[in-house]
């Protein structure tokens, strides 16, 4: 990569800037039926956003959603072709009064660029725009073949995505895919993600008596739907952590000796994570570490459980109905429509006298891991190592990123996900920000990956 390409970009900075907060600016959540002329708005921002730097055939494609939009440049004749995957929607606000400053009106202080969408997914996104554009206008070309396809519902777990791509696999045939919507190990720690762990989501509500009852007219004689929730809810788990529902570790693969390195090499320690959740103890699966736990062990989490008086003070009933929301995160092998039927099966089994219990399911999401020997991984290792001047940490992360999978199944890629943002950003919550650092370094290490790459695959 020639120096002009670096000078480009910090040349042009200030107007890149400029142009990212005009993308911020645009309230794109996809999750608000209020919103959706502004996610469409945000999808032609985008479209129009390729055109300007070179891309050709762009088009919004609608879906029975928020629509898709996809760019291309393939001039590169024999060079590996990229498909750059990103999101222009973004999270909803709340609570709005916790922001510092308002969330659509970009703003930097402390070298941290604020505002929704700001780390998750518009500025990372965005990033792989103007460090094509840095390319083209230096040297004219590009050293690898691009395809943009960028959508506006991952906040909302890509339920029309997995559709589009199907309907459109020669559209999108690529060599592998390069997604930027993770983080940093931490501040001038550079990272790679190359496994994702799958979800599995229920709610299960139990039922009662017709009405609220009060507890003194009736408490003794009747079923309580919240103690027969919680005994439902303890059933999950014995006192080491592991997880009870029959079959839940059927499929679940060993990792190598050589992850198992790689992880115990990670400077991440059990103390650092303490500190920063402010607690006194972990606690987990026995007979792992803390990061084998996080990386490639599934997982049980209670998301939320309510039922009855919720206010202050007392009220002596007895709930009609109570509930609780529950997520599963799956490694590899581990198929979520199988886990579902396992826990529909659990809870089944194990319903008190005296309530109905109804399981209802929710989000779906595959396992993925592509082997973090991969060239295309190693030549992102590489490319990090020449900016940020430390060795790349492999990792694998503990959330998921559904359509990371359905690309996998789909269209059968290698996947990079080579993200920049940092764990402490606030994504999804109030004053989300980008590190400004992050922001350029981030560019300049997307192009010397493109050369990387063009030399790897």
């Amino acid at each position: 990569m020639n120096q002009a390409i670096n000078q480009y970009l910090h040349e042009n900075k200030e107007n890149h800037l400029k142009e990212l907060f005009e993308f911020l600016a645009i309230p794109s959540i996809s999750a608000l039926p209020d919103y959706s002329g502004e996610v469409k708005r945000a999808a032609d921002w985008t479209a129009d956003a390729l055109r300007r730097i070179g891309m050709e055939n762009v088009e919004v494609y609608p879906t029975k959603g928020h629509p898709v939009v996809y760019g291309e440049w393939l001039k590169a004749e024999g060079k590996p072709t990229v498909m750059i995957y990103g999101h222009y929607d973004v999270q909803p606000v709340d609570p709005l009064e916790l922001w510092e400053t308002p969330p659509f009106e970009a703003n930097i202080r402390d070298e941290k660029i604020f505002a929704r969408g700001a780390s998750d997914d518009k500025g990372q996104t965005f990033m792989h725009i103007k460090a094509i554009e840095a390319i083209l206008q230096t040297t004219g070309t590009l050293p690898v073949n691009f395809k943009f396809c960028i959508e506006g519902e991952e906040e909302i777990g890509s339920p029309n995505l997995p559709a589009f791509v199907e309907e459109n696999k020669e559209l999108l045939a690529s060599d592998v895919i390069v997604i930027s919507d993770t983080s940093l190990l931490d501040k001038g720690k550079p990272a790679i993600c190359y496994g994702l762990r799958g979800l599995c989501g229920i709610q299960i509500d139990v039922k009662g008596a017709v009405s609220d009852l009060h507890s003194g007219l009736y408490g003794g004689a009747v079923q309580n739907p919240i103690h027969a929730l919680v005994v439902i809810v303890n059933s999950f788990h014995n006192e080491d952590g592991v997880i009870t529902v029959e079959g839940f570790y059927d499929d679940v693969e060993a990792i190598t000796e050589d992850e198992k390195k790689a992880f115990a090499a990670l400077p991440t320690t059990d103390e650092q994570l303490l500190e920063q959740l402010g607690l006194k103890e972990l606690h987990g699966e026995q007979g792992f570490t803390t990061l084998e736990r996080l990386y490639v062990r599934p997982t049980l989490e209670v998301n939320g459980i309510y039922g009855g008086f919720q206010g202050e003070g007392i009220k002596t009933v007895i709930p009609k109905e109570a509930s609780a929301k529950i997520t599963c995160r799956l490694v590899p092998n581990q198929n979520p429509d199988v886990i579902a039927d396992l826990l529909q099966k659990h809870v089944q089994e194990r319903v008190p006298a005296g309530v109905e219990v109804n399981v209802s399911l929710f989000d779906k999401g595959h396992p993925y891991v592509t082997p973090f020997n991969h060239p295309a991984i190693q030549a992102a290792g590489r490319a990090y190592e020449k900016v940020y001047n430390v060795p790349t940490a492999y990792t694998r992360g503990g959330g998921s990123i559904p359509i990371v999978a359905a690309f996998d199944q789909i269209l059968g890629l290698p996947v990079v996900l080579m993200g920049f943002g940092l764990p402490t950003e606030n994504f999804h919550a109030p004053n989300e920000h980008f590190h400004i650092e992050n922001f350029d370094k981030g560019m300049e290490t997307l192009c010397y990956y493109w050369f990387e790459l063009e030399k790897s695959l």
